[in-house]
C-alpha cells in the first residue's frame, strides 16, 4: 500500500484539546507505553472523524495495526462523547436564548441495498438521521443519538423527546417543513404552493428561511465531532 502526506482541515486547538484529554486518560489508566503518543492518537482520530478514511488506510499511514487503529479511535471518541450535554442541559441553555433552531441531517454510511431502514428516500442514499439544536447564531447546542435514515425528522424529534422538552421549558424553536404537525413550541413555514400563499405568508416564509439558514453552521460543526461508532453500526464517510 502506498503512503502519502496529506492534510486535515481541523484547527490545531482541536488537536491540542483532544491530546490533553487522551494524556489525562492514560495517566488515570496507568498506561506506560503505547505505539502512538497522545498527540498522534488525537491526530489519527480527527483524521478519521473529518475525512472518514477506513481503518486499514489509517493503519498504514500511522504505522500501526488495523485493530489498534480501531481501538485508538474508539477510545478517543468515547472521551469526546462524555463531554456532550444532555438534551435537558441543552434545553436549559436554550431557555436563555430568544429561540433555537432544529434541523435533521443525514450522515452517510456504507450499507447494502437490502438495509431499507437505513435508506433515506429524501436524500436517496443510506445513512443515519441525527437531530441538531443550534442557538440563534448557528452554534451547536446539542446533537441526538443516531436513528436509521428512513426515520422522518418529525418522528425522530418525537422519539428523542425534543418537542416535549422544548415545550416544557417554553423555548420557541424554528424548524423546516419536515417538522409539520410537531406542535408544541415548534414553528414551521406556511405549507402550500408558493403561488397559493398570500403575500404576508410569503414574507413570513422568507424571513423564516433566512433565520434557519444559520443552522447549517451547526451541521458543519457536527461533521467534525459526531460520535460515529456505537450508534451507527456503519462507517461514516
Amino acid at each position: 500500500m502506498l503512503v502519502y502526506p496529506s492534510g486535515v482541515d481541523v484547527s490545531s486547538s482541536a488537536l491540542r484539546f483532544l491530546s490533553a484529554k487522551l494524556r489525562r486518560h492514560r495517566r488515570e489508566l496507568g498506561t506506560r507505553w503505547r505505539r502512538l503518543s497522545p498527540g498522534r492518537q488525537a491526530l489519527l482520530t480527527l483524521a478519521h472523524l473529518r475525512n472518514g478514511h477506513p481503518y486499514v488506510q489509517l493503519a498504514a499511514g500511522f504505522g500501526i495495526g488495523t485493530t489498534t487503529t480501531y481501538r485508538y479511535v474508539t477510545e478517543a471518541v468515547e472521551l469526546l462523547a462524555a463531554l456532550a450535554p444532555t438534551l435537558t442541559e441543552a434545553a436549559r441553555t436554550a431557555s436563555t436564548k430568544a429561540f433555537v433552531l432544529l434541523d435533521g441531517t443525514l450522515l452517510p454510511i456504507d450499507r447494502v441495498a437490502a438495509d431499507r431502514p437505513f435508506y433515506s428516500g429524501k436524500h436517496k442514499r443510506h445513512g443515519m438521521n441525527v437531530q441538531i439544536l443550534a442557538d440563534p447564531a448557528g452554534r451547536l447546542l446539542w446533537s441526538s443519538p443516531a436513528l436509521p435514515g428512513a426515520v422522518h425528522d418529525v418522528r425522530a424529534a418525537r422519539e428523542h423527546g425534543i418537542i416535549r422538552t422544548l415545550t416544557a421549558t417554553g423555548v420557541t424553536c424554528r424548524a423546516d417543513k419536515g417538522y409539520r404537525g410537531a406542535g408544541g413550541t415548534i414553528r414551521v413555514p406556511y405549507w402550500g404552493r408558493w403561488e397559493t400563499l398570500s403575500q404576508g405568508q410569503k414574507a413570513v416564509n422568507r424571513s423564516h428561511a433566512k433565520i434557519r439558514a444559520l443552522v447549517e453552521q451547526a451541521v458543519a460543526t457536527l461533521s467534525l465531532i459526531f460520535i460515529l461508532a456505537a450508534v451507527s453500526g456503519g462507517r461514516v464517510r
